[in-house]
């Protein structure tokens, strides 16, 4: 859950009058970040590689929340682990949406995986510094998070709707990185989307002013993506991801594939794994 403010009333300096206030207003100075700026590695797949003409056309809106009801701050609250929470967050939506029975990583597993990437001493709080999302990926890849390997990632063509909106319907997620901007800090404390601000990507709204964060897009519609942060669900426009999304994945995982489906049709994943191969 949000980090929440406990005190529901304020004192009008003027008048010595308590005046109601908003008590689920979230606290921003209590959440944390924790992804460092993206690097590109050229040896990343790319998702256009990969998308032949009989892939299925993404429908204008897809929703994959409605089967968990508590994300869970994954100590995201407490250090910058922000880069493995959403792939634990990853991982429940995968699980729940696959017909089987959610798995919901513990703090500890999430915590672990971002020690064992950066070196983060849970004991004495050393080396809190955040972590790549690269390396992340990579990691889950070779390694597993809470006991779950992901088969591939491959990086999204930045600004590209289709791209996003493929991930989301054919690969149940999107796997991104924002640099968010000061103006969102307002946004977050008073439930509202993330939205470009009116004057533009500059002073509180400069890329990044606020940090660097580490999200899943879990729905989209014409109006923008749903993400999982903190705890809880977020939107945000798609100019706000235009402007901010430095980075995003879509991943390829048995999490969410069932019965007798090994890919998403049109999906050429004979060329993926033979991509895959020439990369070790």
């Amino acid at each position: 859950m949000a980090v929440r403010k406990l005190d529901s009333a304020a004192t009008d300096a003027r008048t010595g009058v308590r005046m109601k206030t908003d008590p689920t207003q979230i606290d921003t100075r209590k959440l944390k970040l924790g992804k460092v700026v993206a690097r590109h590695d050229p040896r990343t797949l790319l998702l256009a590689s990969y998308i032949t003409p009989t892939l299925p056309t993404p429908p204008a809106s897809f929703d994959l929340t409605s089967k968990v009801h508590a994300w869970g701050m994954m100590d995201n609250d407490q250090i910058g682990d922000c880069t493995c929470a959403a792939a634990g967050h990853l991982i429940m939506e995968w699980t729940a949406n696959a017909g089987k029975k959610m798995v919901t990583p513990t703090d500890k597993q999430i915590v672990a995986a971002y020690s064992a990437v950066t070196g983060y001493n849970p004991v004495t709080g050393a080396n809190d510094n955040g972590a790549n999302e690269i390396d992340i990926l990579n990691y889950w890849r070779q390694t597993g998070i809470a006991g779950h390997k992901i088969g591939a990632f491959m990086a999204l063509e930045p600004s590209n709707h289709n791209h996003v909106m493929d991930s989301v319907y054919i690969f149940e997620g999107c796997y991104i990185g924002v640099q968010l901007p000061k103006s969102a800090q307002p946004q977050v404390q008073n439930h509202q989307p993330w939205s470009v601000p009116p004057g533009g990507p500059v002073g509180d709204g400069a890329p990044g002013s606020w940090g660097g964060h580490a999200i899943p897009v879990v729905a989209y519609d014409a109006r923008g993506v749903t993400v999982v942060t903190w705890g809880a669900l977020q939107t945000m426009t798609w100019s706000f991801w235009e402007v901010y999304c430095d980075e995003a994945y879509a991943i390829l995982s048995k999490d969410y594939l069932t019965g007798k489906s090994t890919t998403p049709e049109g999906f050429s994943l004979k060329q993926l794994q033979a991509d895959l191969a020439d990369l070790k």
